[in-house]
């Protein structure tokens, strides 16, 4: 029975060796083949014939076609892993199609935030943005038009006294209804549809005598078509969209003081980094029976076209300015000068806040559509929320 039960023995023992020798060979693929599979055999015999079987493996000539041959180092003796940023390479962020939209994200730019011109700066359709400023000023000016009037007949109204301090409130927003209309191929690019509105009011807030009405009030919708035009320009400028405007300017009043007119707008814009950019828009006002024009030669006092260049000092200040021209012999137009410095609590990460300081000096025609043809200068000073 001795020499069965040894004989049965050697038989078990070279059974289980030629098992953890398949396994072995059918794991060598995977990151748990060498050493590792031999310490998960519970028969000692076996255990013992696979590390030696792996230690055999180990010969000078063998370590080019056995990848995982040489045992890893325990985890206390492991390098700590290297940083991509001790190779040298920065790697700059990209715009792709499958970035996670975020119309705030600092990987995209000014430009590109405002009006989504890429796949990671979009926002999708019907949200509610920012436009122009919304603000609550305390204004002062030179002049104020207390009988306002133009050349047509049955426009001139009678006398009001008017204050010249007053306030000026300005709501405006706006809303992408549309896109992908020659971009649909396209895996970053978007252009847009966009429809928004801008009121502005003077309200005569200290003028107890009138019972502190509101002066004048404009109202202004719009329908904006965005096209991301990308292209290198001079001094390291990048002009990035280009597009046009189907605008409506009206103050809602009867006669005398009704004011209204219409334009067809091109617009560009292009920008310098984070800290410059820079807009233009030109107009060609649709044409009115004269007999019943509101306010005639209003392309020759507001102007006929305008450039905005901004100025970011810093994440809180920013410094812009607008000109306005005719674009004939006679100058006329406006200057408008803007400062704004970021109060409040960040609202999204590191972004800053979208409430504002705002400091403003007009100079010039249009500042409201009352005082077209009327030339004067407003400081205001107060808050304005800017896109959000």
């Amino acid at each position: 029975m001795k020499p069965i039960a040894i004989f049965l023995i050697a038989a078990g023992a070279i059974s289980t060796s030629a098992t953890a020798q398949n396994n072995i060979e059918n794991q060598a693929a995977t990151p748990d083949a060498g050493w590792l599979a031999c310490t998960r055999l519970n028969d000692a015999p076996a255990r013992l014939a696979c590390f030696d079987r792996w230690a055999g493996q180990q010969a000078p000539g063998m370590t080019a076609t056995a990848p995982n041959a040489t045992p890893p180092a325990l985890a206390s003796e492991q390098p700590p892993p290297v940083a991509p940023a001790a190779t040298g390479a920065i790697e700059k962020p990209t715009q792709t199609a499958a970035t996670e939209p975020d119309c705030h994200s600092s990987q995209s730019s000014t430009l590109s935030r405002f009006w989504e011109l890429e796949a990671s700066s979009d926002c999708g359709r019907f949200n509610i943005r920012g436009y122009r400023p919304i603000s609550l000023s305390l204004i002062g000016s030179d002049s104020v038009n207390t009988a306002p009037s133009t050349p047509t007949a049955g426009h001139t109204a009678s006398y009001q006294p008017y204050l010249q301090g007053e306030t000026r409130i300005q709501l405006s927003v706006r809303t992408k209804i549309a896109s992908g209309f020659l971009t649909h191929d396209d895996p970053v690019k978007r252009d847009s549809l966009w429809f928004g509105y801008s009121q502005q009011s003077y309200w005569q807030l200290f003028n107890e005598q009138l019972s502190r009405p509101f002066r004048n009030t404009d109202h202004e919708p719009e329908l904006m078509y965005i096209v991301p035009t990308d292209a290198d320009l001079p001094g390291g400028w990048r002009l990035r969209y280009s597009g046009i405007s189907l605008n409506h300017q009206s103050n809602g009043q009867t006669l005398p003081l009704s004011r209204s007119w219409n334009r067809i707008i091109l617009m560009a814009g292009a920008e310098k980094g984070d800290k410059y950019t820079l807009t233009g828009r030109v107009w060609q006002r649709m044409p009115e029976d004269a007999a019943s024009d509101d306010n005639p030669g209003i392309s020759d006092y507001v102007g006929r076209a305008e450039v905005t260049g901004m100025w970011n000092l810093d994440k809180l200040n920013s410094l812009s300015m607008t000109v306005r021209h005719s674009l004939q012999a006679v100058g006329n137009g406006s200057l408008r000068l803007d400062w704004m410095r970021a109060i409040g609590t960040p609202g999204r990460g590191s972004m800053t806040s979208g409430l504002r300081f705002h400091v403003q000096l007009f100079s010039g025609y249009g500042d409201s559509l009352l005082d077209y043809n009327r030339q004067r200068t407003v400081l205001s000073i107060g808050l304005s929320l800017v896109d959000w």
